[in-house]
Order: C-alpha cells, then sequence, then structure tokens
C-alpha cells in the first residue's frame, strides 16, 4: 500500500516525540554549524530534507568529509565518513541524553571531536542534552509521517523558489525552531532585529534578519502557540497594513499573538489540488507582503522557468 503523500499529523498525538525528535535535530544541526563557515543568514547550520529524512549534506572536519542523515523512513541515524565505515544507530524511544552519548562517542570514533554549544535553543525548558532524560519518546509512525510532510512540502517550496530570480535561500530545515521555510530577499538592508527568542543570542535574529524579506514555511506546531501542524508566512520588516491584506485560500487568516499568516495544515491535506492550493498561499502572501515593501517585482520575478535543454 502506498503511504498516504500528506498525512495526518494532529499535534496532541506526538507532541512528546515531537519535542524529542526536536532536540535530536539540534544535535545533529549543531554539528553542522561546527564544521561550516558562516554563511548569511545562518543558511550554513540547516539541514535540508532528503529522500529517507533530514540530511547534513557534505560536512567537513580536518581531511575527513562526513554526510549525517536521520533516516525517517528506516529510523537509523546514519554517520557517513569518506574514510571510515558508515556508522548507524538506531532511532528509538531514548532520552536525548543517551541519544546524545551515543552520537558523541560514534563522532570520536571516526575522529571527529565534536565542539558545539550543548543545550537547544529556541525552546523554553533547555535543559543541557547530556543531562535531558525527560525527553526520550519516539514513535517511528508519526516521523515518519512528519519527515512525508517535511518532503512534500519542500518539493512545492522549491517550484516556488524557482518563479524569483533574486536572492533566495533554498527550502531548508531551521532546527531552532523545527521548520521548513523558503525566504525571499529585496536586496535592501533591514532594521536591525531585537531578538527575544528563547535561549538563543540576539545575534542570531540580528544576523537572520539582517535584510529586507518575505518568508513561508511549515511548521509543525507548538502547544500554546499553535495547536495544529500549519503553513506560515511573513514579512520583515511588516509593513504598515500587512495584517489587512487578503491572501489565499480562505482558511489563511493573520495570527496577531504570533504575527504571521498562518494556514493549517488540514487545508493542503484535505484539498483535491494540495499543490495549487500550498503554491496559492505562498504566491499570496508573498505579493502581501512584496507590495506593501515596494520591492522591484518586475527585476525579481518570474512567471514560468523554461525547461533546460
Amino acid at each position: 500500500m502506498t503511504p498516504d503523500r500528506w498525512p495526518s499529523l494532529p499535534l496532541a498525538e506526538w507532541n512528546d516525540t515531537r519535542e524529542t525528535l526536536h532536540r535530536w535535530t539540534q544535535i545533529v544541526g549543531k554539528t553542522r554549524l561546527s564544521l561550516t563557515p558562516l554563511v548569511n543568514h545562518w543558511w550554513n547550520s540547516t539541514l535540508y530534507v532528503s529522500a529517507r529524512g533530514l540530511t547534513t549534506g557534505t560536512i567537513h572536519s580536518g581531511d575527513v568529509a562526513l554526510e549525517i542523515e536521520m533516516n525517517l523512513v528506516d529510523h537509523t541515524l546514519e554517520i557517513r565518513s569518506s574514510k571510515w565505515q558508515t556508522i548507524r544507530l538506531p532511532l528509538v524511544a531514548q532520552s536525548v541524553a543517551d541519544f546524545y552519548r551515543e552520537y558523541v562517542d560514534s563522532l570520536r570514533t571516526l575522529g571527529v571531536e565534536l565542539h558545539i554549544s550543548a543545550s537547544p535553543n529556541e525552546v523554553e525548558d533547555a535543559t543541557p542534552f547530556a543531562e535531558d532524560r525527560k525527553h526520550c519518546s519516539y514513535d517511528p509512525e508519526h516521523a515518519n509521517r512528519f519527515w512525508r510532510i517535511l518532503s512534500e512540502s519542500d518539493r512545492v517550496f522549491r517550484i516556488f523558489r524557482a518563479r524569483f530570480v533574486g536572492k533566495a535561500s533554498p527550502s531548508h530545515f531551521f532546527w531552532g525552531a523545527m521548520d521548513l521555510a523558503v525566504t525571499r530577499f529585496s536586496g535592501r538592508r533591514a532594521p536591525r532585529h531585537p531578538g527575544g527568542a528563547p535561549h538563543c543570542p540576539d545575534y542570531v535574529q540580528t544576523e537572520g534578519y539582517s535584510h529586507e524579506l518575505t518568508s513561508a514555511g511549515f511548521w509543525a506546531g507548538t502547544p500554546g502557540m499553535l495547536d495544529e501542524p500549519a503553513y506560515y508566512a511573513y514579512a520583515y520588516p511588516a509593513p504598515a497594513g500587512y495584517a489587512d491584506e487578503r491572501v489565499a485560500p480562505e482558511s489563511a487568516y493573520y495570527s496577531k499573538e504570533i504575527g504571521e499568516f498562518i494556514m493549517p495544515y488540514e487545508t493542503v491535506r484535505l484539498s483535491a489540488a494540495p499543490d495549487d492550493t500550498l503554491l496559492e498561499f505562498l504566491q499570496s502572501t508573498y505579493e502581501a507582503g512584496a507590495k506593501l515593501l515596494k520591492w522591484d517585482r518586475a527585476s525579481l520575478e518570474r512567471s514560468s522557468p523554461g525547461p533546460v535543454t
């Protein structure tokens, strides 16, 4: 039986797994951050959706090339090295502390010493990884559903990104907030961002929001903030009147509490044409920001990239 490409993922059903998986992705993401040069807006820190999960892509430690993948199909953490064998650690219900210990030991086996800030960012509970025994859940079915949503969203985000010829991010996974995002830029500097994310230095947001942008992404949700998975979109700096803009589809709305446009994931999942529904949200929210920020859209956009022959 072919798995559902847009599966259900109610937050309440998998939140314990989500919180554990979130911290595991932070450990892997911080590894990439520590072994790569800074790229504007911290793009060197992100993970990418792969054919089976989330990956660092190729990173380097001295003369060793590595790729670390969280395989959410076979439920293994795979550390592949250019010099030594592949190490596979099972993704099972275990504490963050146990995961972290095995992960550090595995890297050391490959000749890589891990040097990271060893506690999570952008979450209220910032217990150091080595001490965290509270977060210990892993349901493989829900983890796989999460990846399937990321995979389909990533595919559509790439279509959307291809319509823009200005500076744009790849479609990539930010482990701080556990969201998949794609961002467009006007080319102009932005006002200094004030920061304020929990357990995260303000300079992180200052660098991330150094230039004027519109951004959209998929977020699995967070209890008490957004109690369901959803797509989001925002502009920085948010122009006057932005919250009053009409966007599509009809289920999309502006959340004053979050400061972003929100479209429930269920709108896409239940749509007769999920790709079109998601692209409608991405395009209409982008146009709202670009119009009010007075972007030079004629020089930044193309409607339909042609085939390469």
